[in-house]
């Protein structure tokens, strides 16, 4: 992330955590730490107590450790949160086994509800896409200006991958969007009967997000590729790796020589 988007963000996530049932009850529960443990150091004997300050001290310098490297490699906000709260998850989780094994499993119950019943906000903003139905797509690839590029995301937004990506097609719209390329987003949680028409597999969970280049009413390019095997050790997309797929550089290039 660079340094103006974490600068411009900051607030508006500050805003997120208490107003975002998924942000509030991990805040709500991280929270409820301090008292079970002020509590706890009344009846520890000091031996143990000196043991758990010991583990919580480890804890809080291995977490500082991770968040600091993914703070500076991450490229989203979301996938910046969602990547901390799961370290913080396991340390909170191991320091109460330390406490008592009764605190560590009501966590894990607690961290367990908390995954079933809120999920984790997409990215808020839209930059310059458009959002779309697949009978809007249909009637701008073939009835609209077919010499027009169209960029278009394929995603769920009740899947983590979608969410932890979903600031980068609105950033990429606001820098390459112009009158011969177009940005465009379908929600194929809405949409389900869509996926198999444009090539997109719901089956799998390394299918989504996925991306298609059209021109000329057919497809182009596509990210990932139709026969694509995932590999637990594939990167995750990225802002670079949509660049340089797509060839984003050249066609803003080629639309400023044009003009």
């Amino acid at each position: 992330m660079s340094a103006n988007s974490r600068n411009s963000n900051s607030m508006n996530w500050m805003n997120r955590m208490v107003s975002e049932p998924y942000y509030l009850l991990h805040f709500l529960l991280f929270f409820s730490y301090i008292p079970l443990r002020c509590s706890a150091a009344n009846v520890l004997s000091p031996l143990r107590s000196a043991h758990l300050l010991h583990r919580e001290t480890q804890a809080l310098l291995a977490f500082c450790v991770l968040a600091a490297i993914k703070v500076t490699r991450s490229e989203s906000w979301e996938a910046f949160i969602s990547d901390t709260l799961f370290h913080a998850k396991i340390f909170l989780a191991a320091i109460a086994l330390v406490m008592d094994y009764h605190l560590a499993l009501w966590y894990a119950l607690a961290f367990l509800v908390i995954y079933i019943i809120a999920e984790q906000p997409a990215y808020g903003g839209l930059g310059t896409t458009s959002q779309l139905t697949p009978l809007q797509l249909e009637t701008l690839l073939t009835e609209g200006n077919t010499s027009r590029f169209w960029m278009v995301e394929f995603r769920s937004l009740s899947m983590s991958s979608c969410i932890r990506a979903s600031s980068f097609f609105p950033e990429l719209s606001i820098t390459f969007s112009n009158k011969n390329l177009s940005f465009g987003t379908i929600d194929l949680g809405l949409f389900p009967n869509a996926a198999e028409k444009f090539g997109v597999t719901l089956g799998s969970l390394h299918q989504l997000p996925a991306y298609i280049l059209f021109h000329d009413g057919a497809a182009i390019s596509r990210l990932p590729d139709t026969d694509y095997e995932a590999n637990f050790f594939d990167s995750p997309v990225s802002k670079k790796l949509l660049c340089r797929h797509f060839e984003l550089d050249k066609q803003l290039i080629d639309h400023i020589h044009i003009n």
